[in-house]
């Protein structure tokens, strides 16, 4: 299964999934990884694997929509059969989820629905909860509101401040999202096109999940 990785930042995801892949434990390939910044690391951790990166900043000149057609074009001429959000930090449009429906995931540092957006571990710690985790959950047109496919769970610690406790988070978030990756590349988990926008109550409906 050929993946394309959206990222933003130092690619620790991205790293987990290359680590899976050379374990023979994820059947897929990464076939390129693009990003908003052109600053990111893991843009050097593809090309250190000889994998194809693209940049596709957000310019105020070009505006939202534009960026997004911009996107889903640099996307979709890697090829990908499925596309993975793995620390990027920008909310996708229409271009994009009309280009690839329902063949988007994402991982996030919560135990969504709950503390979804920016600051997951943030959240968690100020609403005073005592187990938070991470999720990964199909892309749809709200901010971290897909169908759920897959949740780890994580303590929170007296002591824990909002970097300790996203740094326990992503200890599991580097097991979980290869996991699932090759739960869909071998078809054990189905992804329904037709049902992206599924409130996450029903997810379990859309998707089969298997014990991970």
């Amino acid at each position: 299964m050929n993946v394309v990785v959206l990222v933003s930042g130092r690619g620790s995801n991205l790293r987990a999934i290359f680590e899976a892949i050379d374990a023979g434990t994820c059947s897929a390939k990464i076939v390129g990884v693009v990003s908003d910044r052109k600053t990111a690391a893991a843009l050097d951790l593809a090309a250190e694997r000889d994998v194809p990166t693209r940049v596709v900043p957000l310019r105020k000149i070009d505006g939202r929509e534009r960026w997004n057609e911009q996107l889903a074009e640099e996307v979709g001429m890697l090829g990908p059969d499925l596309v993975v959000l793995a620390g990027f930090m920008r909310v996708l449009g229409a271009p994009m989820l009309r280009r690839f429906p329902g063949r988007i995931i994402n991982i996030h540092p919560a135990l969504l629905p709950s503390f979804a957006g920016h600051d997951g571990p943030g959240d968690a710690l100020e609403a005073g909860v005592r187990i938070t985790g991470c999720t990964v959950h199909v892309v749809d047109a709200g901010v971290d509101t897909g169908p759920i496919i897959a949740q780890t769970a994580v303590p929170v610690l007296g002591d824990d401040t909002a970097d300790t406790l996203h740094a326990r988070i992503q200890v599991q978030e580097h097991r979980l999202l290869p996991r699932v990756i090759h739960q869909i590349a071998i078809g054990a988990i189905e992804l329904d096109p037709l049902r992206v926008n599924t409130p996450v109550s029903d997810a379990s409906r859309s998707l089969t999940v298997p014990d991970l």
